[in-house]
């Protein structure tokens, strides 16, 4: 009885602290800071010159959609944002730094971020 009330008691506790909460994909991300494309390593500055030339990029999967799965970016319709690989020097895969930019234009983009910990975090790049 005492293990039941326990379970009880802890949900109602669970229940009330979400409740004010909202849930936690609805939250707006705190705002970015901002990064100057000269600031960027070289790779990144080329990266952010390819996508306003609209390529050619050097990875089949550059341009691809990209979900903000990790919704630190701004709440977007999916489709928004496009990702863009940033070449890590030493690295035999893709590497975790990326470009992420959104708008309905790709060579145009309204806005872009850059990550280098593959998405745990982003810089907004000031253009």
């Amino acid at each position: 009885m005492r293990q039941a009330l326990s379970r009880v008691g802890l949900v109602g506790v669970l229940i009330a602290a979400t409740i004010g909460a909202g849930p936690a994909w609805a939250k707006t991300p705190e705002p970015l800071p901002p990064v100057s494309v000269s600031s960027l390593p070289a790779e990144a500055q080329q990266t952010v010159r390819l996508i306003h030339n609209g390529g050619p990029f050097p990875y089949p999967k550059d341009g691809i959609v990209f979900g903000n799965n990790e919704r630190l970016l701004p709440g977007k319709a999916r489709g928004y944002y496009r990702e863009y690989t940033v070449p890590t020097p030493g690295s035999h895969d893709r590497g975790a730094r990326r470009v992420v930019c959104g708008g309905t234009q790709p060579r145009n983009p309204d806005t872009c971020y850059y990550t280098a910990d593959h998405y745990a975090s982003f810089r907004r790049i000031a253009q």
